[in-house]
């Protein structure tokens, strides 16, 4: 099992942009689905993007596309995702996530990181 730290969340201005980065333990890292997630407050977490084993098949919900971009290096066990654009709707606590093959489920969970968005 992989343990995640996510680092590079804060606060920024609407239409701003930040980078969220996600560094992965252990020798398995490119055998995982990476993906991030958010919560905001009072609302379920909801999927953001995803990214498959070898970086090249990335996937998003409507509302980010053309805004973020998800990118993984697996020399160096780690998966960004690059946000501009930034929205008020955006602010949320962002998690990165990992999924084995084959699996449906999410098993390795960072802590979270979060990003304020204001007007």
């Amino acid at each position: 099992q992989v343990q995640l730290v996510e680092s590079g969340g804060g606060l920024v201005q609407a239409g701003g942009s930040l980078r969220l980065s996600c560094a992965a333990s252990g020798r398995t890292f490119r055998l995982y689905t990476m993906g991030w997630f958010r919560q905001a407050p009072g609302k379920e977490r909801e999927f953001v993007a995803r990214i498959d084993q070898g970086g090249v098949k990335p996937s998003y919900t409507d509302s980010v596309k053309g805004r973020f971009t998800i990118s993984r290096d697996n020399a160096n066990n780690t998966v960004t995702l690059q946000m501009t654009n930034l929205r008020l709707e955006d602010t949320a606590v962002y998690y990165c996530a990992g999924r084995l093959p084959l699996l449906s489920t999410w098993s390795a969970w960072g802590q979270g990181t979060q990003v304020t968005v204001s007007s």
